[in-house]
């Protein structure tokens, strides 16, 4: 068996997540993804970018010294390949062109900012094929602190793909119009008009949260009025209450409420009863391209074997 390691560096509005992942090779038709190390930093860009559009200089040297400890950790883990995505926050940031410049410059990490397409892509690309049943429709929703990306797949294809300037950091500082929540209640309703028993498939971690907190084992789906009582209960609740009744970080406690209005919404407005949760995001696609644009390199010298 073969064992090759990579690393995704996932710059988001809310944290900064660095994934290493042990992908074992048995045979060209035996591949096992296994993830060897998680390190989450919340940072925050969004907080400042979707109030005043620039990351300060404050931020900037944050996140220069969070890069500077992750070049690092990949040296000590000798990855094969790595990539650093950034998306919502650096996507509207007017210094993020900078921003990214000046990262390479001292640190040597290139990132790339993607754009709301590109993230959806990556999200797909993370094995999303493999939790669904092909006979079903579903709706695939990514809820971050910027956006959130939404997917619908029916017969195992793609239907429709969007990302919506509506997240959990803009939601807490009321940085989300009317007009966003509506434009987005109606693309989700005209696309799910003709996908009955529709389910939704949720990632981030927000809804890992919330999938802890009902109870569910493993694979178990999480009913809709299950997910609307977390809501409800959480929603009661201060940050600091919900600290000490869920055992819930500071970082967490604020923004899964809001995450969790995100999903009883979509829910509501598709009628679907169920959602599955089956931890997946953004850094587990930046993987799967990774290993992939790796394997055809050994097919090409032909030595994928």
């Amino acid at each position: 068996m073969k064992v090759v390691k990579f690393a995704a560096i996932d710059i988001g509005s809310n944290a900064i997540r660095l994934l290493f992942t042990n992908v074992m090779i048995s045979s060209p038709e035996a591949v096992q993804f296994k993830k060897a190390s998680l390190v989450r930093v919340p940072l925050r860009l969004g907080e400042e970018v979707f109030v005043n559009h620039v990351i300060s200089e404050s931020k900037l040297r944050d996140l220069e010294d969070t890069m500077q400890a992750f070049k690092h950790l990949i040296k000590v883990h000798k990855v094969q390949r790595y990539r650093a995505c950034a998306t919502s926050a650096m996507r509207e940031a007017a210094n993020g062109v900078d921003v990214v410049k000046h990262i390479r410059k001292k640190t040597g990490i290139k990132i790339d900012i993607i754009n709301g397409k590109e993230e959806a892509e990556i999200i797909y690309a993370n094995g999303l094929m493999q939790t669904m049943d092909a006979d079903r429709p579903y709706l695939y929703i990514d809820v971050g602190g910027g956006s959130t990306e939404m997917t619908f797949f029916a017969n195992g294809e793609v239907l429709q793909s969007r990302s919506f300037n509506i997240g959990t950091i803009r939601l807490l500082k009321k940085q989300v119009t009317t007009e966003e929540w509506e434009f987005m209640k109606k693309w989700v309703k005209e696309n799910a008009a003709d996908l009955p028993n529709l389910s939704v498939i949720g990632s981030g971690g927000n809804i890992n949260k919330m999938f802890k907190l009902s109870g569910k084992k493993v694979g178990e789906p999480v009913h809709y009025r299950q997910l609307r009582e977390i809501y409800t209960t959480l929603k009661s609740m201060t940050v600091e209450e919900r600290m000490q009744n869920y055992d819930l970080n500071p970082d967490r406690a604020d923004v899964v409420v809001p995450a969790a209005r995100i999903f009883v919404n979509t829910m509501k407005w598709t009628d679907a009863r169920y959602v599955y949760v089956p931890k997946i995001g953004v850094s587990d696609g930046v993987i799967r391209k990774l290993f992939e644009s790796y394997r055809k390199k050994l097919e090409k010298a032909g030595e994928w074997k």
